[in-house]
């Protein structure tokens, strides 16, 4: 499938286009997060400044790592580039918790935002309890990504020209 994609994303015109909307969003995201950390009140006013803060911060991390693997690595910027350090330990210790947050402070950011915005219920749950179910769908979903992306926990086993990415040469 990322080879089907590859096509319509990798190019200098659609590459343009997403880096600069990556990085408008991160710069809106630090403003924001320094203007309101100290009116947040609310729960979730404090989730959404720190989930978007974190947010920011892991989209600067990985950039910069996807940009410099292919441009100064030579590397195809692929499944294993992705998972190399997810299923290698040590390394793993700080990836499981860095994509792990990632993939949660989306998921409490879009929560707290859907608890800001939405006034009505639906299936007979409130914009709170909507929020919340939005904060579970994105802890299963997380625990499914780990599952996939570590070949059901055993480990996927990274080729050598990855290796590079987890101190093996």
């Amino acid at each position: 499938m990322m080879k089907t994609l590859r096509h319509f994303y990798r190019n200098i015109f659609a590459e343009t286009i997403l880096l600069l909307v990556v990085i408008v969003q991160i710069i809106s995201g630090l403003k924001l997060f320094r203007s309101n950390r100290k009116i947040a009140d609310s729960k979730f006013d404090k989730l959404q400044i720190w989930t978007g803060l974190y947010l920011a911060i892991f989209l600067i991390i990985h950039l910069s790592a996807v940009l410099g693997g292919r441009l100064f690595l030579q590397l195809d910027t692929n499944f294993y580039f992705g998972v190399a350090g997810l299923n290698s330990f040590p390394l793993n210790l700080f990836f499981i918790p860095y994509y792990g947050l990632a993939i949660l402070s989306f998921f409490g950011h879009v929560a707290a935002i859907h608890n800001k915005k939405i006034k009505s219920n639906w299936l007979n749950l409130t914009p709170n309890q909507q929020a919340k179910a939005i904060l579970i769908f994105g802890l299963m979903l997380t625990v499914t990504i780990f599952y996939g992306l570590t070949n059901q926990f055993k480990g996927v086993k990274i080729p050598k020209d990855y290796e590079v990415l987890i101190g093996k040469y």
